[in-house]
């Protein structure tokens, strides 16, 4: 239940970070609203994901894939380009995350 929990924090937290670009710099009010609710939503599923998950793992794996996500969407729907380092990036992200799944972090 508790990589769920997480699951859903980091569609929240997503979904805030792009509703924050069209806010435009928070002075259009429906996406700044977005934008705070999801932080919101976020940090409350993470708090619960935190019952049984441990720290280390579940800011890792909320961090990185929510960062890695986000520069994906940066570059297939905001215009954002992409190069070889910033590919190799988004790559070390979730090789990270799959390295402290297998290792036993959680």
């Amino acid at each position: 239940m508790g990589y769920l929990l997480l699951a859903g924090a980091i569609a929240a937290e997503v979904a805030a970070t792009t509703a924050m670009k069209y806010s435009e710099g928070f002075s259009r009010l429906l996406p700044s609203l977005l934008t705070a609710l999801g932080y919101l939503v976020s940090f409350t599923l993470l708090a619960q994901t935190l019952k049984t998950v441990s720290v280390g793992t579940a800011y890792a794996i909320w961090a990185g894939i929510g960062t890695a996500t986000i520069a994906t969407i940066g570059v297939l729907f905001l215009g954002e380009g992409m190069t070889a380092v910033k590919a190799a990036g988004i790559a070390l992200i979730i090789l990270g995350v799959v390295v402290l799944n297998l290792g036993g972090a959680h």
